[in-house]
């Protein structure tokens, strides 16, 4: 798979998240929410100061080592893609690898860059992009902005025997993500999913030195 595409493929996804969360910034208040489909496909704005998917982490400094994780990550990304991609891997698998390092890059530019171009989001009071005052916080210390809610399952409650969460409110989907969560979640699944199809010839070698070891065997015994 030639290097244009791999670029092409994490271009189209950051354009995308960035265009997305761009709009929601500059148009929702936070908690802001609009049905899209039925009463399932919601655009609900938050904003995730921790990890994707809404989990927290540490508090400020916490944000901060997360942060830098993220941008050493997506640097190990860069040479690891140039990499496979050279050596000819499977496309399937460069492209899960392309899906991947493009969703923690559209998070990354959140977290690093955000805190500066915004002023903060409020309930019922939208941000501006580039304020006169300044931006809501310093650089690394960005939120990063969900707005994808699918409530399928909901106003129901867990069966009293489930242990732990028996009774409790039970909720599906919780979660508020974006489309760079969604380009992680996928190729992350795809590998699972797919993997003994993106890398088949070590099974080959396996299955080929199981056979060439009987045969020498099978030659000793006859002798």
């Amino acid at each position: 798979m030639k290097g244009k595409y791999v670029a092409l493929i994490i271009i189209l996804i950051l354009l995308a998240d960035q265009a997305l969360k761009f709009y929601i910034k500059t148009t929702y208040y936070l908690a802001e929410e609009h049905v899209i489909l039925g009463d399932w496909f919601k655009l609900h704005f938050v904003e995730n100061e921790g990890m994707a998917w809404g989990w927290k982490f540490g508090g400020d400094f916490g944000k901060i080592i997360l942060t830098l994780f993220r941008l050493v990550a997506v640097i190990f990304g860069t040479f690891y893609l140039r990499n496979i991609v050279r050596k000819g891997y499977h496309k399937g698998f460069i492209v899960c690898a392309a899906l991947i390092y493009a969703g923690a890059l559209g998070n990354l530019l959140d977290s690093m860059f955000y805190g500066l171009l915004f002023s903060d989001s409020q309930t019922f009071l939208v941000a501006q992009f580039l304020p006169e005052t300044g931006g809501y916080t310093s650089f690394l210390h960005g939120k990063v902005v969900d707005m994808l809610y699918f409530p399928i399952i909901k106003d129901t409650t867990f069966p009293t025997w489930v242990p732990f969460w028996g009774g409790q409110d039970f909720e599906f989907f919780r979660p508020v993500f974006n489309l760079a969560d969604a380009s992680i979640s996928t190729g992350v699944i795809a590998l699972l999913l797919w993997q003994k199809k993106f890398f088949p010839k070590h099974d080959e070698e396996q299955h080929s030195t199981v056979e060439t070891e009987a045969l020498t065997d099978d030659k000793a015994q006859v002798m």
